[in-house]
């Protein structure tokens, strides 16, 4: 859980500002005053438990930073935060998608990107990058980390900037500071002049003008893959909100014969 000294009312005016939201905006959807807003955020009223709720509501507050919030008013915190095992139906509703989604790759992660779960498709999807060298296992660390997939990846220019650019937006939406450690050192990694492949990636490319492909040379032959992204609608508990499912799909017709002969050998 984040841990802070600061009062309540700075918290929230940050997550306000953080919002680019009005205090007008804002006192109008949560249904409080505006003066009784600026007050709380000044610190010359101290704001209910069921305000700091409602602003949250409205400010699409995480859990992790709402529970930080109740403490800083001097509420106990409301979200629990049980591991991925003990999420009852929910890890089943995550193991039911993984499993279902085979071939093709799919993994759990957390809002660092940290590995929480995996199909049988993602072995051979990291090939030969070591899943033991680093625990938690960070999927994006070793997508981008010059001894991990980044030899591999032909479009890494294009799929790193794609990946920095994600992460921007998410650290945005978070503020978890875990996030900023991650963008620093991805950040840090060594930066591709131009997409690997030359003008040939740049011809593959323009078919695919739907999406970014990732575009990676494996064992069994190049993939092309594009992904969508799952969460959980309403979650109450700060892993739940916290967890990502990130599901890849063939952007073409050899990438998903590959992946079923990889899957069954």
């Amino acid at each position: 859980m984040t841990t802070t000294t600061e009062p309540v009312g700075v918290l929230l005016r940050r997550w306000r500002e953080r919002r680019r939201r009005s205090q007008l905006d804002v006192s109008l959807a949560a249904e409080v005053s505006t003066r009784h807003l600026s007050c709380v955020e000044t610190g010359r009223a101290a704001p209910s438990r069921d305000m700091i709720r409602r602003l949250c509501d409205e400010l699409d507050v995480p859990l992790r930073e709402r529970n930080a919030l109740y403490l800083a008013g001097g509420f106990a915190p409301v979200h629990a935060e049980r591991s991925f095992t003990d999420l009852g139906v929910a890890r089943a509703a995550v193991e039911a998608v993984l499993t279902g989604h085979e071939p093709n790759p799919a993994l759990a992660v957390n809002v660092r990107w940290e590995l929480v779960a995996a199909n049988r498709a993602v072995a051979p999807f990291f090939g030969d990058v070591d899943f033991g060298t680093e625990q938690p296992f960070n999927v994006l660390k070793a997508t981008l980390h010059p001894d991990g997939l980044a030899g591999r990846i032909i479009n890494l220019a294009q799929w790193r900037a794609h990946v920095l650019r994600r992460v921007r937006r998410q650290l945005e939406r978070t503020a978890d500071a875990g996030l900023a450690e991650l963008l620093a050192e991805l950040n840090s990694y060594p930066s591709p002049a131009s997409a690997a492949g030359g003008s040939a990636a740049a011809v593959d490319d323009a078919a695919h003008d739907l999406v970014v492909p990732l575009r990676l040379a494996t064992d069994y032959g190049e993939l092309a893959l594009l992904y969508t992204t799952t969460v959980f609608g309403s979650p109450r508990d700060v892993t739940l909100d916290e967890i990502a499912v990130e599901t890849f799909f063939p952007a073409n017709p050899g990438t998903a014969a590959l992946l079923r002969a990889a899957v069954s050998r």
